[in-house]
């Protein structure tokens, strides 16, 4: 089968597949006393989506930023992987696209090794990861992949999915309301992941007829 006929559904991770808030508060509270700059992780994480270094211009020097950038991501995985924990219907999305004969990859924003980390950690098991990338930049991975749907839970994922071409399902569990999802043009938006698998039944039956 081909690239372009199996079926490949992408996936974003912090706060579509899992819950990073209790794991990002618990790192920038350590980068915060490490560094001895204030932090507010509460805040950081009501913004969850784009890349780390957005975050951190609010909280120090740009020049700063990229060491710090840096520290974070080696602390992290000490502080955020056993607190993170998978969203509701999480597994059962990846194993139902997978059940089918279909790819999973995972395409974020995240440091990459941490983002498998993670996902080794809850015990999750796409096909592929591909870490680094936002927005409309994820649509490189999922061209390469040959996506036809890809799944998040912000605008830019829906900016990602069509500059990519492909199906953007939505599911508001993260920073970005449905209004919100809608708007940027999300093609489908879901109450949360465990309506995914019925979704992708009908998906997979419309899409071979």
């Amino acid at each position: 089968m081909s690239s372009s006929t199996l079926l490949t559904v992408g996936f974003d991770l912090d706060m579509t597949l899992i819950d990073s808030r209790p794991g990002i508060k618990a790192a920038f509270r350590a980068l915060s006393a490490e560094t001895g700059t204030f932090v507010d992780a509460d805040a950081a994480v009501g913004r969850l989506g784009p890349p780390l270094e957005q975050e951190l211009a609010y909280w120090f020097p740009q020049a700063e930023v990229p060491d710090v950038a840096d520290r974070y991501r080696e602390i992290y995985p000490a502080h955020a992987i056993a607190p993170s924990p998978a969203m509701p219907g999480a597994r059962e999305a990846i194993e139902a696209v997978q059940a089918l004969g279909g790819r999973v990859i995972v395409v974020t924003a995240k440091h990459e090794p941490n983002a498998r980390l993670h996902l080794d950690h809850l015990g999750m098991k796409p096909d592929a990861v591909v870490g680094w990338l936002w927005a409309e930049a994820k649509a490189g991975a999922l061209r390469e992949y040959g996506a036809q749907v890809y799944v998040g839970d912000h605008v830019g994922d829906v900016r990602g999915a069509r500059a990519a071409g492909a199906l953007s399902v939505t599911v508001p569990t993260g920073p970005c309301p449905e209004h919100e999802l809608r708007e940027a043009g999300a093609d489908v938006v879901l109450g949360d992941l465990t309506e995914l698998p019925r979704w992708l039944e009908e998906y997979a039956r419309t899409r071979t007829a």
